[in-house]
């Protein structure tokens, strides 16, 4: 079931939903909109010869350069960069969130890929941004970006959310991805 703006209305004053700092004008009809922050991190360009190797920490951490504080951010045509919203979030956990671009901006040529917010999650809500457009586009904290649309789950959730990116403060880089095959090896 998603929430209308008279159920997150109730789930905010009751502080089951907590967004800080929070706006009423933000509640729309079925989701919250939720603004950039300051801070992005845009992919280091490399040789062709560099691989990224999403199991080493060493490359996620030298692939990117954040900036924080910017006045403006400018996003490239076919460039990918992490931004983050402003407004940090508590989730309950009969609650789970989809993150979409708001359609304006979709309509210049910016996407998301899905992101789902898990019941319990906990901070701001790190967004991966494409400029699909063939020309640069520039955007501004504080400027509404994302909607989220709340959706309450069958019954509480036993074991709400506490990955690697819960309590995040800005962006937050890719995690390590490890290699099932020799997690598994390890247990046996």
């Amino acid at each position: 079931m998603i929430l209308s703006d008279f159920d997150l209305k109730n789930y905010i004053s009751a502080k089951r939903l907590v967004i800080t700092p929070f706006k009423e004008l933000s509640i729309r009809e079925n989701g919250v909109d939720f603004h950039l922050d300051n801070e992005y991190a845009r992919h280091v360009q490399h040789d062709e010869s560099f691989v990224l190797d999403p199991s080493d920490e060493t490359h996620i951490k030298k692939s990117y350069v954040v900036t924080k504080d910017a006045k403006e951010i400018i996003i490239g045509p076919k460039e990918q960069m992490l931004m983050s919203t402003y407004e940090y979030m508590k989730m309950p956990d009969d609650l789970m969130g989809f993150v979409e671009i708001r359609s304006s901006w979709a309509r210049h040529g910016l996407s998301m890929p899905p992101t789902i917010i898990d019941a319990g999650f906990e901070g701001n809500v790190t967004l991966e941004v494409i400029n699909n457009s063939p020309y640069k586009i520039k955007l501004r904290p504080m400027q509404r970006f994302a909607h989220i649309i709340f959706s309450k789950t069958s019954s509480t959730v036993s074991a709400t959310y506490s990955g690697a990116y819960n309590g995040q403060r800005g962006v937050k880089l890719p995690k390590v991805i490890k290699n099932e095959a020799d997690a598994s090896d390890k247990e046996s």
